[in-house]
């Protein structure tokens, strides 16, 4: 089942839990470490859409650069949200787990089970 990736921060419990729970299903996805290799705004934005949620829902609000950025201005637009996820990729939550056009937050792990 090569159909599925994920957003994955080795260093992150959840995204651990996550990766390892997908492989006792059988699915060995294609690992994105987005720290490393952080997206493209066009990624992120496809991304978000099959999450259906809006990219200051996909916001890690307890990262020091969302209050030095002063993202928790709520008139700053998607666009500008999506470029700040790009530039400082701690600022994504994670895990997200993609299969075709569907895509879920791994928060709990078990919630990716619903793409299998």
């Amino acid at each position: 089942m090569n159909d599925f990736s994920i957003y994955h921060n080795p260093r992150c419990s959840k995204s651990r839990q996550t990766l390892a729970l997908l492989k006792e299903h059988g699915v060995d996805p294609d690992v994105i470490l987005y720290l490393d290799t952080p997206p493209k705004a066009s990624q992120l934005k496809a991304v978000i859409a099959k999450l259906g949620i809006t990219a200051r829902a996909l916001l890690r609000k307890g990262e020091g650069d969302y209050k030095e950025q002063g993202l928790a201005d709520k008139t700053l637009t998607e666009a500008h949200l999506i470029k700040m996820m790009c530039q400082f990729p701690k600022l994504i939550e994670r895990p997200i787990v993609i299969k075709g056009d569907k895509a879920v937050l791994g928060r709990p792990p078990e919630d990716v089970l619903s793409l299998i």
